[in-house]
């Protein structure tokens, strides 16, 4: 692995939070990390290309999936929080710190998503320290897992919004569409879209590096800021707890009878 690429991260992860930091204190709003997080990816990704001079094709395509998953994140959560305000656990967060919540928001939320992102970027570490010139089975795999999980992402999110859109169906549970047959495609789709980056991403030498990503991410997905946060949300909701009984939480499967 080349040590050089990990510096290089940092320095751009570290840049990039700080000035997301400076507009989130600009405008009161420390949930614009939120709209950072896919873009500080591409950042990095695009560091690496432009250092190197002359991506191989493998490079250049991992480029193109990081910038296509991170523009339609960012854009997504831009549209869903406009006008909004702050979102609600940042929100309990500044409440909660007080006169601490600016050196505590620089630590707990713009560094520390800083360093879990600089750790999430293992599977570019690998690809850009590669010297393979061509593609093979694995990442043919990596794309097929990746273009799959990207659907589930973006469809998944696009049909929250729309349900969410319509004032009719104030106070009901969406369960039409990918949410038939998942009660969270779009972190299921997150999980497996990084599955692929880490099948792209493979190397004998360098296979821990592929899989660090993705682990993490799905481990975040399903046991902190993911589906066990939504899942506490709607505790005690008799309409969701039926949901529950009829549809998987993560893995797409057949509504239950």
């Amino acid at each position: 692995m080349n040590a050089a690429l990990l510096l290089l991260s940092a320095i751009i992860i570290f840049v990039f939070m700080n000035i997301m930091f400076l507009i989130a204190q600009f405008k009161k709003d420390n949930s614009i990390v939120d709209i950072g997080w896919g873009l500080g990816f591409l950042a990095v990704v695009s560091g690496f290309t432009f250092n190197i001079g002359s991506p191989s094709i493998s490079q250049f395509i991992f480029l193109g999936m990081i910038a296509a998953w991170s523009l339609r994140l960012a854009g997504y959560i831009f549209k869903r929080n406009h006008g909004t305000g702050e979102d609600y656990r940042y929100a309990a967060w500044r409440k909660e710190w007080g006169k601490n919540v600016v050196w505590r928001a620089y630590l707990q939320v713009f560094m520390l998503q800083g360093f879990i992102m600089w750790i999430v970027l293992s599977p570019s570490y690998a690809v850009f320290s590669s010297q393979s010139e061509s593609l093979n089975p694995t990442h043919y795999i990596g794309i097929l897992l990746w273009l799959v999980g990207f659907y589930f992402e973006a469809v998944g999110d696009a049909q929250m919004m729309r349900f969410k859109s319509n004032s009719f169906n104030k106070g009901k549970v969406m369960n039409t569409g990918l949410w038939k047959y998942t009660r969270h495609p779009n972190y299921f789709g997150e999980a497996l879209l990084w599955w692929g980056f880490g099948f792209f991403s493979f190397t004998p030498e360098l296979w821990w590096l592929s899989i660090t990503g993705p682990a993490v991410i799905t481990f975040f997905l399903l046991k902190v800021s993911g589906v066990a946060m939504l899942e506490r949300k709607y505790d005690g909701n008799t309409k969701y707890a039926e949901y529950k009984r009829t549809t998987n939480a993560f893995l797409p499967w057949f509504p239950k009878k």
